[in-house]
């Protein structure tokens, strides 16, 4: 247990813990403090999530943050004693901060690289210093990569900011698709013409929003192990804790994160999948991929289109598409969320160390995602590299 000053009158005592640790009393507070936040209700901040990761990834940790009762007597703070009294107690849990350790107290957002809302679980209002928590977590540094706003811990050492196309749905679906029509009427004209063909060319079409088939799972995953091939990118799938992380996740059902496959079929064949987590009111869109014998069908726009009816349906009010730039996100986004990328550290030679192995590579994509000629010249150049990979 570590003390941690933060206010004139409150110290917060810290409790480091590994996610399976947690009990139900700290879980349920836990989800009560993210209701309590204002913020959009995105799976991948619910303690499944962590939990989830605690158990493929044996750094994960989590930082139980509760404030001191202080109740003074003789020679205590109440008194002139400048100190608290003897019988200060602990109330309730008011924050909890999951995360990843690593090499040289270097840690990281928990499930970075494919976590796609990342931050702390705190009280409104709590006055808590972010390099005093680092040090009660023994960290050096804590990287992110979609930190959401609203963390008032973390904003400020953030190094750049970016959209998070979202789908707004909380009229219904045909409110969205009549905004669809007029903001991008031939990308619908296109997209639903090309559906009507998909049928009449290889078979009835037939969507399932809660895929429960393992092989449609594991179809998936091939797919998009192809797809990061293909395209000269990191082959995600390629590591072990990834997709085991996905499997569990696919057998997990609570109000705050379950996981959803939707699979659009043609005569009983799966030609595109996508697999995302979901609470009450977001639907995280994390993994989509299709057959590529069915490209010239868009088949992966087909599905997003009945993915976000059938969402609206299920009384989710928005996709969040994530982070990241693509035609066809610019074409089915209402709006964007905020998120950012960046770290922050404790001062010190280790965070140097951090700085210098981290910085010069952040600072050279940001670069190039910068100049959108540049950007494009380096997506085709890993697309060759791709094709060349697969020869």
């Amino acid at each position: 247990m570590t003390d941690v000053r933060s206010a004139a009158r409150h110290r917060a005592r810290i409790r480091i813990a590994a996610p399976a640790d947690l009990d139900e009393t700290e879980i349920d507070a836990w989800r009560a403090l993210r209701a309590l936040s204002g913020a959009p209700a995105s799976p991948f901040m619910e303690p499944e999530f962590t939990r989830a990761v605690g158990r493929v990834r044996p750094g994960a940790r989590v930082a139980v943050v509760r404030e001191e009762l202080y109740e003074y007597g003789a020679g205590g703070e109440g008194s002139g004693g400048g100190r608290a009294g003897a019988g200060g107690r602990y109330g309730e849990p008011v924050g909890f901060f999951p995360y990843e350790t690593g090499p040289l107290g270097h840690g990281r957002a928990i499930g970075l690289g494919v976590s796609d809302v990342q931050g702390g679980v705190f009280r409104t209002g709590l006055r808590l210093s972010p390099t005093g928590l680092l040090k009660a977590c023994a960290l050096s540094a804590w990287e992110f990569d979609n930190l959401e706003p609203g963390q008032e811990l973390f904003v400020p050492a953030a190094a750049e900011e970016f959209e998070s196309p979202v789908i707004d749905v909380r009229e219904g679906y045909e409110a969205y698709e009549t905004g669809l029509r007029a903001r991008s009427p031939k990308f619908f004209r296109t997209t639903t013409a090309k559906e009507r063909r998909l049928g009449r060319q290889a078979g009835e079409v037939r969507f399932v929003f809660d895929e429960r088939d393992p092989a449609a799972l594991r179809t998936l995953m091939e797919w998009k192990s192809a797809q990061y091939r293909r395209t000269g990118r990191r082959d995600r799938f390629a590591k072990e804790w990834i997709r085991a992380l996905v499997r569990q996740l696919a057998e997990t059902r609570a109000p705050g994160c379950s996981g959803v496959l939707s699979v659009l079929y043609v005569a009983d064949r799966p030609v595109a999948a996508h697999f995302g987590l979901r609470s009450r009111t977001v639907l995280a869109c994390w993994f989509p991929a299709y057959d590529p014998a069915f490209a010239k069908y868009s088949p992966g726009l087909i599905l997003h289109l009945r993915m976000a009816e059938a969402a609206a349906a299920a009384g989710i009010q928005t996709l969040d598409l994530g982070r990241g730039a693509a035609e066809y996100k610019d074409a089915l986004k209402t709006g964007g969320l905020r998120v950012y990328e960046g770290s922050v550290a404790r001062p010190g030679a280790r965070a140097a160390l951090y700085w210098l192995s981290r910085e010069p590579s952040r600072r050279a994509h940001s670069f190039v995602r910068s100049r959108p000629r540049l950007a494009g010249y380096a997506q085709r150049t890993l697309s060759r590299v791709g094709r060349l990979r697969e020869k």
